[in-house]
């Protein structure tokens, strides 16, 4: 693939232009003239025709500097589908920028502070337990929640787990109803006498030499279930969205044993048969908080 430098590119200047951010990047600021496609879309390959018509003409694709990626995986796109002479923005947006004198988005992140409640519509956990052949899969209830910042970072938080609500994806009928009064039973979580499990975060770190992605908070705290208290660590993905929410996506393995929930272990038991269940459980968790009043554009914690 080609570059060209925004010094060539600003005196040729009839050459067709696509941006392929995202479109609010592309509002914030652009080169003048330049088409919006932004290439994480599925419907990228779509447009491209509409937008350049002519599959042997000269085009120039640019994505946010000459780190980010998007760029050259656009132009991979455009020589598949048949065009012939496309052009990189050397730089990408962030070489142009001082030529336009189009600068770019002074929106920031939130000043995250204080005690900030969980979105209980979006945020969920999901578990998958296994056996030797088979496993389940559903979901906890996320009763309350709340997250606390200091300074924009995050020092401290709790959330309550409603241990009724657990549900089942997998199975049907007669199958699922056995499954969920089996976990409810005192042979997994006794619901009846705990009804609630609580999640408490003491500390985190944030980990700002990680790309966005990776899991850059790991969050120190402790889990009670069944009446039993246990240190947990717990490792995640965080960033705002464009809505100004703290938005949090992780997964990990939940030794269930730790709190008492011994059925079917062979840590405990010797000839289960087909009675074995693993001890380790699969934990996913996507949570997000109430949107900041503010409002931001996406990025890391302060």
């Amino acid at each position: 693939m080609k570059l060209i430098t925004a010094d060539q590119l600003a005196s040729e200047l009839e050459i067709p232009v696509i941006d392929v951010r995202l479109s609010e990047d592309y509002v914030a600021g652009h080169i003048p003239g330049a088409m919006s496609n932004c290439v994480f879309e599925v419907a990228f390959a779509d447009r491209i025709p509409t937008q350049l018509p002519d599959r042997s003409r000269r085009c120039v694709i640019y994505g946010t500097d000459g780190i980010s990626s998007e760029a050259s995986v656009a132009a991979a796109k455009l020589e598949r589908l048949g065009y012939t002479d496309v052009c990189i923005l050397e730089g990408g947006w962030a070489a142009w920028s001082p030529v336009g004198s189009l600068g770019r988005s002074s929106a920031n992140p939130p000043n995250l502070e204080g005690t900030m409640a969980l979105d209980l519509t979006t945020s969920q956990v999901r578990w998958t337990g296994r056996n030797l052949l088979s496993r389940h899969c559903g979901t906890v209830g996320i009763k309350a929640g709340f997250l606390e910042f200091r300074g924009g970072n995050l020092v401290g938080g709790r959330a309550v787990f409603d241990m009724h609500a657990i549900t089942c994806d997998d199975l049907d009928g007669a199958a699922r109803q056995g499954l969920l009064h089996h976990l409810a039973s005192d042979d997994f979580f006794d619901t009846v006498r705990f009804p609630e499990s609580v999640l408490e975060i003491h500390s985190a770190e944030y980990r700002s030499d990680l790309e966005p992605g990776g899991q850059n908070l790991i969050v120190t705290g402790s889990f009670t279930l069944k009446g039993i208290s246990a240190p947990i660590i717990l490792g995640a993905s965080v960033g705002l969205t464009p809505d100004g929410r703290l938005a949090a996506q992780g997964s990990f393995l939940l030794d269930r044993t730790v709190w008492g929930v011994i059925y079917g272990s062979g840590k405990f038991f010797r000839r289960l048969g087909m009675h074995l269940v693993n001890d380790l459980v699969d934990i996913e968790v996507a949570v997000a908080t109430a949107p900041h009043p503010s409002g931001a554009a996406s990025g890391g914690l302060a």
